[in-house]
């Protein structure tokens, strides 16, 4: 199989990986609950894994670094933890539903107000319109760092400089580009990050988290066991016990930690070079074909190793189909839980098929997935 489906998990990770979790699952007690030796390990593993993603992010502390099992579970404790009755908020055309329905609920359940950066045929956006949606009582600005859907990469320190300049935080959703596009928390004026752990970082599925930047304050969205002050009524409220209530994913976490020392050994700069460049061929190869229409932005400097199109009028999941029982090709056809962006493009009813390549696929499996696209378009 041609895996081209990266953008929703990364099939191919790290053998160092696969062996981390099984020696965990032999090794590690839980985390915070005890002195003995399996326990201790499992705090070590824990906390180092916390070390490395605030290096990799440029996050202030590594107490700040939080666990969650994914993304969406990332997005809904900082969303919830930071918006309140009476506050603004303002997102993008860009997002996937993990932004768009926890601000969707909060503007149904506590009056949050909320409105939409508006994006165009090919999925940008225009920058000014932060400005002209600020609020006196703008509270977030809640953005996709890549769409999901086009690829195009948003300029999160100019958003950054804008929300600050205004008094608002800025939470920035990294599903896309955790690991594979560089992050700065400080020089993008980033005040939440929320990344997940299976597709660009290459760990395994249910780890994830979210980077808080110093001074803060996001409150509990769910209470529990903490392994301490058990005799306390309420959340312990030190960053990350406050946010992590229950038994983390150690497992999961041990493996996170194999992947990160991979990425930070190789470097993220370079497997951003080596995707887009990927991402460039076969783009290249398939934009002028007869009856293809690819869509986003390929005129900017910095994009997701994303391409999406549709061939003629054909329905996306027939094409997808016939990509993976014809060419032994994987894509991701359909909404890709991004409405108000397919609302934007035109592709509503069509859906689309989105070819995403990771830093382990190849030039030759480019050219055959060129070739499949040509093939069914002829057809």
């Amino acid at each position: 199989m041609i895996y081209l489906d990266n953008a929703a998990t990364t099939l191919h990770k790290p053998p160092q990986v696969a062996r981390a979790v099984v020696q965990a699952m032999d090794t590690m007690g839980n985390a915070a609950r005890g002195a003995h030796g399996g326990a201790l390990e499992a705090s070590r593993t824990v906390y180092g894994t916390r070390e490395k993603l605030a290096r990799l992010f440029a996050c202030q502390r590594a107490d700040h670094v939080v666990f969650t099992a994914n993304s969406t579970e990332a997005l809904n404790i900082a969303i919830n933890g930071i918006l309140h009755e009476g506050d603004h908020a303002i997102s993008t055309d860009c997002e996937h539903n993990s932004v768009l329905r926890p601000l969707y609920r909060l503007e149904e359940e506590r009056g949050v107000g909320l409105d939409f950066v508006a994006a165009d045929r090919q999925g940008r956006i225009d920058y000014g319109d932060f400005e002209r949606l600020i609020r006196c009582n703008t509270k977030a600005i809640v953005c996709t760092h890549c769409s999901n859907l086009t690829g195009n990469v948003l300029d999160i320190a100019r958003i950054g400089e804008i929300a600050h300049r205004h008094g608002a935080l800025l939470i920035v959703d990294a599903s896309q580009t955790a690991g594979t596009i560089p992050i700065d928390m400080e020089k993008m004026g980033v005040d939440v990050l929320c990344f997940t752990g299976h597709k660009g970082l290459m760990g395994p599925q249910g780890t994830g988290g979210l980077c808080i930047h110093s001074g803060v304050e996001i409150a509990p969205w769910k209470v529990g066991g903490s392994g301490v002050h058990s005799y306390d009524r309420h959340q312990p409220m030190e960053y990350p016990t406050r946010l992590e209530a229950g038994t983390l994913n150690g497992h999961g976490i041990a493996g996170l930690s194999a992947a990160l020392d991979v990425i930070l050994e190789r470097g993220v700069e370079d497997i951003q070079q080596m995707e887009h460049g990927l991402m460039r061929k076969f783009y290249e190869g398939v934009k002028d074909i007869d009856g293809v229409t690819v869509y986003g932005d390929f005129a900017a400097p910095v994009r997701g190793a994303i391409v999406t199109l549709n061939i003629r009028d054909y329905d996306s999941s027939a094409v997808s189909d016939a990509l993976s029982e014809n060419y032994g090709i994987a894509t991701r056809p359909g909404a890709h839980c991004a409405p108000r962006m397919h609302r934007a493009l035109g592709t509503t009813e069509q859906g689309a098929v989105r070819f995403s390549f990771s830093c382990y696929n190849t030039e030759q499996e480019v050219e055959e997935a060129i070739r499949a696209v040509r093939e069914i378009a002829a057809e």
